[in-house]
């Protein structure tokens, strides 16, 4: 392979490298399962390499994040995956504790929630209350308007307060909930 290989990609690997858990996190939101998540992150970063000269540096976050959402909404229409959700996520040994089983337990729930959500509303929730992003930044990424990013997020935070799953969980902040170890930075 000739070495041009490695000034052409200019620092799309150093950026893929330094993306991926975050984009592996968000993407495990979205899908609710952990090997779908990497095989949607990995797409993803295939797709933006071929595109990555075209992408202006400023954006690359953004475009990164829209196109992450858009691969995972085409997947969900096309319904070539199906989802299967586990009842409890695989942890670690290292981190059992007194509080173990509650934290497990609250996590699979909140996961089942989201679950639930259409594919829109759960992409709102996992950007406005994971990835932090406000409303505007959200509605730039979906490609649609602020009020239909407002809409998404009062009907899938109605949905998620009514879930039967979340009934009996005490109110927690919803971003401190890790998936797994391999998610924590």
């Amino acid at each position: 392979m000739p070495q041009e290989s490695a000034t052409e990609d200019d620092g799309f690997a150093a950026f893929a490298v330094a993306a991926w858990p975050r984009l592996v996190r968000t993407a495990q939101l979205l899908t609710g399962d952990f090997h779908e998540a990497e095989d949607l992150v990995q797409t993803t970063l295939a797709k933006v390499y071929g595109r990555w000269r075209r992408v202006p540096r400023a954006e690359i976050d953004l475009y990164v994040r829209r196109a992450l959402i858009n691969n995972n909404l085409s997947r969900v229409r096309r319904k070539r995956v199906v989802h299967l959700l586990t009842p409890v996520l695989p942890e670690s040994l290292r981190h059992t504790s007194a509080g173990h089983a509650e934290a497990v337990e609250e996590r699979t729930a909140l996961l089942a929630a989201l679950a639930d959500l259409t594919a829109r509303q759960r992409a709102v929730m996992v950007l406005r209350y994971w990835e932090d992003l406000t409303e505007p930044q959200i509605a730039s990424v979906l490609g649609c308007s602020l009020g239909t990013v407002k809409s998404h997020a009062r009907r899938g935070l109605a949905a998620l307060r009514a879930h039967p799953r979340l009934a009996g969980v005490p109110a927690a902040p919803v971003p401190s909930l890790p998936l797994s170890s391999g998610a924590r930075r």
